[in-house]
């Protein structure tokens, strides 16, 4: 039995596509559904159980007897969040619940870091090095990371853990995320409403208006590689997941509005002020670590990866996985 938290979301409904495509049913689903439309995200699994992510260490205490791993996506996602007592509640304080049911019952314990962690990235994006002198650059970026630094210190652990640094991640099932979804679905929604697609000018020396640069990688190699440590033994540890190559926006406008069958429109606006002195310039994942933990599938190309998700998903009646 495998649980998922956050499984209603993004990422976390994709795990549960991936571990229906895998062969695998026997799945718990934890999450909130509000009043939004994430319910659609999981209309199409099929699980063993479904519990409501306020309820779930009680039915931990009651069914979580056979539960074997843990892939834990439900925290908050936003980077813009300003409460920092409610990222630290939900990034923090759950997440530590979780890890401690996990060394109970000796099981897998898998769970979403960020790549906000690393800041500015004035010290680099490399999973290998101590990160005890990272700096991150908002309250969100601090909720994953002080959970990282609290795991790394613990002598009781469980049977394998991963924190996953998410960089850029794109794909299905984001479309309730509204300002938090990746560029290319804003890309992809912008198009269709003006023929065209509008970026933030750089406001920093070195990087001309829609170069700056990003990770970007497909949300199914995030499950392709969450699949892999389900089913292999590793070591534990934090593990970078992006693809290891830097592009820029400019890159990602042309090849979703190419995969559009579209012409390149692009007109470069001024960054909101409330994100500017916190914008990242550069992203880019060392992925050394994942390689030799044994992962050696290619990751899709940004080309690849928006190309599958314009013309398979957003351009279809029926967008979800």
């Amino acid at each position: 039995m495998i649980l998922v938290t956050g499984s209603a979301g993004f990422i976390g409904s994709a795990i549960a596509w991936g571990l229906n495509e895998a062969g695998i049913e026997n799945i718990i689903l934890a999450d909130k559904l509000h009043k939004k439309d994430k319910w659609k995200n999981i209309a199409k699994r099929n699980i063993y159980d479904w519990v409501d992510r306020d309820e779930l260490f009680d039915y931990l205490e009651e069914k979580g007897e056979n539960i074997e791993a843990i892939i834990h996506m439900g925290a908050c996602s936003a980077t813009t969040e300003i409460d920092a007592d409610f990222l630290m509640k939900n990034n923090f304080e759950y997440t530590k619940k979780l890890w401690e049911f996990s060394v109970k019952k000796k099981i897998k314990f898998i769970y979403a870091s960020s790549a906000a962690t690393y800041g500015a990235g004035e010290k680099g994006y490399d999973d290998k090095k101590d990160i005890k002198g990272l700096l991150p650059l908002n309250k969100y970026g601090y909720s994953k990371h002080i959970f990282d630094i609290w795991a790394q210190k613990q002598k009781s652990q469980p049977k394998q853990w991963l924190g996953l640094k998410f960089f850029n991640v794109y794909g299905p099932d984001e479309y309730h995320k509204e300002r938090m979804a990746s560029v290319i679905y804003h890309t992809f929604n912008k198009v269709n409403e003006t023929g065209g697609m509008q970026l933030f000018k750089s406001h920093k020396k070195g990087y001309e208006n829609g170069e700056q640069l990003r990770d970007f990688v497909y949300v199914k190699d995030i499950v392709n590689v969450i699949i892999f440590f389900i089913k292999n033994k590793s070591r534990s540890g934090l593990i970078n997941l992006g693809t290891g190559k830097a592009r820029s926006f400019n890159d990602l406008a042309n090849a979703t509005m190419k995969a559009m069958g579209i012409e390149p429109k692009i007109e470069y606006i001024d960054m909101p002020l409330d994100i500017r002195d916190k914008y990242q310039y550069f992203t880019e994942a060392k992925m050394e670590k994942l390689k030799e933990m044994g992962y050696k599938k290619e990751f899709y190309s940004l080309e690849d990866g928006i190309k599958d998700y314009v013309q398979n998903y957003l351009m279809k009646e029926d967008r979800y996985l």
